[in-house]
């Protein structure tokens, strides 16, 4: 899917906080003009492919009129308590052609039963209450953040019952953690992929939250892990996660939201983009505008695959690399090992000299991840122009460097497998300013 929304949304909207207490009165919801077409459109218009929705966050408030609480918008004043949000949103998302997902927080400051073994059956029932009456649901989202503190109740959840509910009501969903099973956090809240990152980690002896593995670990994973868990990549456009109006002026611009691009997709993760509906219930005139000039810098950009007519053959014997030496170096360099036998050559030749600052590498990945360091070397006829090293492939690719007139350029791999897995190669000419910072 690439990049997709995230809508963080609730009583913290209404009560400028980022962690609500559980205690906040229901009435304090209430939007003015909720519009979740408007959420819908909007995202369709930004390119992205669903939205995920904080159904009920850490303070235990139901975006829905749930039979498991009695902290929901069925006792808030807004339409009289007659509201839907998830009702709503998922009727947009239908519409619209969207995804429909959902962040259910398993912490709970508001639910009498939190700390207790039946609060797991309150949690597997609010699960099963949204899925079939609001899905199909592409994802649900677990959160590892859990304030729980020295004089507060101490939840032991139920994780495996948790799963298996899942898999049973909604087999097609997704579910994100820090361990996953099927999506893993990507170790930081900047939207930032590693520049090494496996699909592949190790989640035997960790727990979610606290006893989660390393950030480190999260945002690179393990090339030898025994999961496949790819890592999805969560920022704000806003500092905040929820909407605050003296954050309405520090919103990220287009071109920052490219960059985070480059830096999630663009190293083989999925982008989820938090972008929070203010007080009225509409998505915020500045969010929307810098949403479009994100959508216009990425047609812009990738609107002309400039290798779309090249030619691209392979080379497979190691003894064909004109550089052998050099490329056995660098990836020593790069992983910090020695490289293996399997290392692979293919050419791409363009039918003129070219302007490129961007090349972009898709791996197959029906047999695995396996390549784990490449080269890519730049040539205006015979004549070496310039050079980019990396480690991990992924699903996709993308290179940044300055702007080099070349009528070729050579990848060089070291494939695990030894393999043919490169899948497809694009090249671009970006405007300057968008090359990786």
């Amino acid at each position: 899917m690439e990049y997709y929304l995230f809508m963080h949304f609730g009583p913290n909207t209404f009560t400028d906080k980022e962690w609500g207490h559980g205690d906040e009165p229901e009435d304090v919801f209430n939007p003015t003009e909720l519009d979740c077409r408007q959420w819908a459109r909007i995202a369709k218009a930004a390119g992205a492919k669903g939205i995920i929705i904080t159904a009920k966050h850490h303070d235990g408030f139901c975006l829905w009129p749930s039979k498991y609480s009695t902290h929901t918008v069925r006792e808030s004043k807004w339409k009289n308590g007659q509201g839907d949000v998830l009702r709503d949103l998922s009727k947009a998302c239908r519409e619209f052609g969207l995804k429909f997902g959902v962040y259910i927080s398993p912490w709970d400051r508001n639910n009498p039963k939190y700390g207790t073994d039946e609060y797991n059956d309150v949690y597997v029932n609010t699960m099963t209450e949204v899925v079939k009456s609001y899905g199909p649901v592409f994802e649900m989202w677990w959160d590892g953040a859990n304030g729980e503190g020295p004089n507060g109740k101490k939840q032991v959840y139920d994780f495996r019952r948790f799963e298996n509910t899942i898999r049973k009501i909604a087999p097609n969903a997704i579910v994100f953690s820090d361990i996953g099973p099927d999506v893993r956090w990507v170790g930081n809240e900047d939207g930032i992929a590693g520049k090494t990152n496996w699909n592949y980690i190790d989640t035997a002896g960790f727990t979610r939250g606290a006893g989660g593995p390393s950030q480190k670990v999260l945002n690179t994973g393990i090339e030898t892990g025994k999961q496949w868990i790819p890592a999805e990549c969560d920022v704000s456009i806003r500092p905040g996660w929820f909407y605050h109006a003296e954050e309405d002026s520090k919103v990220k611009t287009g071109e920052q939201l490219f960059d985070l691009y480059l830096k999630s997709v663009g190293r083989g993760s999925n982008l989820l983009l938090n972008v929070p509906p203010d007080r009225r219930g509409l998505i915020n005139e500045n969010d929307s505008a810098a949403l479009m000039a994100f959508k216009k810098l990425r047609d812009e950009s990738f609107k002309d695959n400039l290798a779309k007519t090249a030619k691209a053959y392979w080379e497979f014997s190691m003894d064909n690399l004109p550089n052998k030496e050099l490329i056995i170096r660098e990836f020593k360099s790069n992983s910090g090992e020695a490289y293996s036998t399997n290392v692979l050559q293919f050419t791409v030749e363009f039918d003129a000299v070219k302007k490129i600052n961007c090349i972009g590498l898709y791996e197959y990945l029906h047999n695995g991840q396996t390549i784990r360091n490449f080269r890519i070397e730049l040539f205006n006829g015979k004549k070496n122009v310039g050079a980019v090293n990396g480690t991990t492939v992924g699903r996709k690719r993308l290179l940044t460097f300055p702007a080099t007139e070349v009528s070729s350029f050579k990848v060089y791999m070291d494939d695990k497998n030894g393999g043919d897995n490169i899948r497809a190669v694009t090249a671009y000419l970006l405007d300057e300013k968008l090359v990786e910072k």
